[in-house]
């Protein structure tokens, strides 16, 4: 059940026990004998509204517990002699928010006066006056309200102790599954790569000691080693992330273009506009396009330039990548992972991603991220 219907359904109990509580006042105070005729208005508003405040008892406790506490004292001043049904369930109500210190002093407070409002309403005799509030608030009535709550606020709390206790577990055993995931790959999968990755690069180096042309075939090799040992590094910092390092933002671009740099491609990287702070998601979504942006280039479009252009708007961040590949235009792109995860990012930010080949050969990967109004 979602939260919000639950408080519904919740205020919605509130108030009708609170009808409740003070139509049974009023049938008692009616039902009931009382010497100040005069009075009868004034008290009947006393006990109606001493129930009706039980509707506000999650929002307000304390203030609810003084407004019931304070009914019950009107209308025992006024001659209805009726128990002080509201003030217990304001007192179950409080204890149970947690407001324990508060419950006790009101109470306290509570059981000193109403004998004197007994003996406002009209009683001379001290006995009959504290007889009288006795019947309004038994001490008995008063402790078992403030148990119930009690108990039920630890019941509650050690619910949300056993919730947060199974959540911590449930991390705890996919944070173990991945980091098992990250040693396997690393001793076996790494290993594996390396040995191709070196035996190639051996190979090559060979062949043009001797001068001898190195064959296409394994020129490929190297190339796909080399790639397949960048892309299982990044898996393997990925899956070692356990999020409590710094997210990778537009800070960390040059590191990417540093790198396309290193594989061969020339790769420029432009930012225009005024710099501001994005918001973390923001940040990071423009990260990752980038960084899928030059990895789709590099395993893909046999490009020789990349150009990375990053705008700062009042109201939007613009990210464009564009390369000199091999895509023709007209043609229609395949949807691989990767594309698919860019488009899915910019929609959940309530963005634009175009990611088609250009009019001038070559691909180009455009976003549009609202970062909203800035002074």
């Amino acid at each position: 059940m979602s939260t919000g219907r639950f408080a519904v359904r919740a205020g919605a109990g509130d108030w009708a026990i609170a009808v409740c509580v003070a139509a049974t006042l009023l049938f008692t105070g009616l039902s009931g004998r009382h010497s100040a005729t005069n009075l009868d208005l004034p008290g009947y508003a006393l006990l109606a509204a001493g129930g009706l405040a039980l509707g506000a008892r999650r929002r307000a406790p304390v203030f609810v517990l003084a407004v019931t506490g304070l009914c019950a004292v009107g209308y025992q001043a006024a001659g209805f002699d009726v128990p002080a049904v509201a003030y217990l369930f304001a007192v179950y109500g409080a204890v149970r928010a947690g407001h324990r210190t508060t419950t006790v002093a009101v109470s306290v407070i509570m059981l000193a006066v109403l004998p004197l409002a007994a003996l406002a309403s009209g009683l001379h005799d001290l006995g009959a006056a504290l007889a009288q509030a006795r019947g309004a608030l038994e001490l008995a009535w008063l402790i078992a309200a403030g148990a119930a709550g009690e108990a039920l606020r630890q019941a509650e709390r050690r619910a949300d102790e056993a919730e947060r206790t199974r959540e911590e577990t449930a991390r705890r055993r996919a944070d173990e599954e991945r980091l098992h995931i990250a040693r396997e790959l690393h001793d076996s999968l790494t290993h594996q790569i390396s040995v191709i990755k070196v035996q190639a690069e051996v190979a090559v180096h060979l062949a043009r000691k001797r001068g001898e042309k190195v064959p296409d075939a394994l020129l490929a090799i190297q190339e796909a080693g080399r790639e397949a040992m960048r892309e299982l590094r990044a898996a393997l910092e990925a899956l070692r992330d356990d999020g409590t390092g710094p997210p990778r933002g537009l800070d960390h671009v040059p590191e990417l273009v540093k790198r396309a740099r290193t594989s061969g491609l020339d790769t420029t990287l432009t930012i225009g506009g005024r710099r501001c702070d994005l918001p973390a998601a923001v940040d990071r979504t423009a990260y990752r396009i980038v960084q899928e942006s030059l990895t789709n280039i590099a395993r893909h479009a046999a490009a020789t330039t990349a150009s990375i252009r990053i705008d700062y708007r009042p109201d939007a961040l613009a990210v464009r990548v564009d390369d000199d590949g091999t895509a023709a235009p007209g043609t229609v792109p395949m949807p691989g992972i990767g594309l698919l995860g860019m488009h899915e990012r910019v929609a959940a930010l309530g963005g634009r991603l175009r990611a088609e080949p250009r009019d001038e050969g070559g691909f180009t990967v455009q976003a549009e991220l609202p970062i909203g109004s800035t002074p």
